[in-house]
């Protein structure tokens, strides 16, 4: 019995036994191979992929646990959780630089240089987390595609520092200084060369990227349409930032 998951907004995603199914793309099997590697490397939280289903899904393993959305609930924002998902995004991409000359086919551009393989969606909506709210498992790699360390981590402290502006769905519940501390906090638990001016810089192009992105998808998936609309409210804020500074 298939059992409808939450949270795809272009693709339907289902859950069978230990399995979640969802339909594939020319990206699928790179990613794949992404995913065995980072397994064999030791990275935690990566789910087994088990190639194509007979219905054309790819399938992967499912794993088990709460994972939070929009408007997040307050242990989103616990400093632990922040470190922790930095330091995991430092140990995937270390793990990931063999894979740099990988043929295959990525869904998103690379943005050089090319250092390792961004996931280029690492937020809380793609984590997951156990009873004690301790990060367990990441998911949704497949807009995974070479990149910059900066890129990927610009995306992380939009998410998580966070730079939403107030009263969105998202709205930021932190404060300017609380902000510029996470954001410190972050590049420090992933390490160098990660540098808060640098990945502060990287921000505003990342969210441009991706309002780029959901406007050519939004007419197709009508999900995409109010997060189309928020990201046009953040990066309003994100002048506003920038012109304060």
């Amino acid at each position: 019995m298939s059992q409808p998951l939450s949270g795809g907004n272009m693709n339907e995603v289902v859950r069978i036994g230990d399995t979640v199914r969802r339909v594939a793309g020319p990206w699928t099997p790179t990613v794949h191979r992404l995913l065995t590697h980072a397994r064999s490397k030791g990275v935690v939280g990566v789910p087994e992929p088990h190639g194509i289903d007979e219905a054309g899904r790819e399938c992967l393993e499912f794993l088990p646990g709460e994972v939070p959305t929009y408007p997040m609930p307050t242990w989103v924002w616990n400093d632990d959780l922040l470190v922790a998902a930095a330091s995991w995004l430092r140990r995937f991409h270390d793990a990931t630089i063999e894979l740099l000359q990988l043929e295959g086919r990525w869904q998103l551009p690379h943005h050089p240089p090319d250092e390792v393989i961004c996931h280029n969606d690492l937020a809380p909506y793609n984590m997951v987390f156990d009873p004690d709210h301790r990060l367990v498992g990441i998911i949704d790699f497949d807009t995974c595609s070479p990149g910059s360390r900066v890129w990927d981590l610009a995306h992380l402290a939009y998410r998580m520092a966070p730079f939403h502006a107030p009263g969105t769905p998202q709205g930021s519940p932190t404060d300017t200084a609380t902000r510029q501390d996470r954001l410190e906090l972050l590049c420090h638990a992933y390490g160098a060369p990660a540098s808060p001016g640098e990945v502060m810089a990287t921000v505003t192009p990342r969210v441009a990227e991706l309002r780029a992105f959901t406007a050519d998808r939004a007419t197709r998936h009508p999900g995409l349409r109010s997060h189309l609309a928020s990201y046009e409210v953040d990066l309003a804020y994100l002048a506003e930032l920038t012109n304060q500074g």
